[in-house]
């Protein structure tokens, strides 16, 4: 198969730009204008190539950066170099991406998120919080739940957005998953009443962690 070349792949997601999907992508933090399914779609196509990855993400564009994270081959990275793409991803989306869909699958991915959970930058320490959602869900062993109820009691109420949907994610992930700390989650998360306001579409189910905690459990 002949080598694509990031320009073909810059070229043809400048042609997918859409000014409406850009103007509500923007009101998030987001720079591009793409339909996420036709995106996906290419990424389908392009299959993985780990080379063309590292070069769309070096671009600095929001929606080649998602389509490299699409492609790349997660555990190809190493652990400063996906500490280094962390600190450049300027986008929620980006973030969440490379969070979600990358280090989740690296090796370094725990070194990453002690790290990361101690960093000063709030939005570093975000992707921290993020990867301990993923432990406190699929593997606990080994966590101070308790110490971690102790630092969201403290600090999610005056935490900055990003830092603190991440320690509410995790506050409600140890209700849903942990009965012996829910009485707890749940007592925290109505003394703080982080995102009780938070408007939520019909049929979604609140981010305020009573109402997020209780609803899981009850399914």
């Amino acid at each position: 198969m002949a080598e694509t070349m990031p320009a073909e792949v810059l070229a043809e997601l400048a042609e997918l730009e859409d000014p409406r999907i850009r103007e509500v992508n923007e009101k998030h933090g987001d720079d591009h204008g793409v339909n996420l399914g036709k995106l996906r779609a290419i990424a389908k196509r392009l299959k993985t190539q780990q080379e063309l990855a590292c070069r769309l993400w070096e671009t600095d564009d929001s929606a080649a950066r998602l389509l490299a994270i699409l492609i790349c081959r997660p555990k190809a990275f190493e652990r400063d170099e996906l500490d280094v793409m962390l600190r450049e991803a300027r986008t929620p989306k980006v973030h969440d991406w490379l969070v979600n869909y990358v280090v989740k699958k690296n090796p370094h991915a725990e070194e990453l998120r002690l790290a990361w959970s101690a960093d000063p930058d709030p939005v570093v320490a975000s992707a921290g919080w993020a990867l301990t959602v993923e432990r406190v869900a699929k593997k606990p062993e080994g966590l101070d739940l308790a110490g971690m109820l102790d630092v969201i009691e403290a600090e999610m109420k005056d935490a900055p957005d990003r830092l603190q949907w991440a320690m509410n994610h995790c506050l409600a992930q140890i209700g849903i998953e942990h009965a012996e700390h829910r009485v707890r989650a749940i007592d925290i998360g109505e003394r703080l009443e982080v995102l009780k306001d938070y408007p939520t579409s019909p049929g979604c189910t609140s981010p305020f962690a009573p109402i997020w905690i209780t609803e899981m459990v009850r399914r």
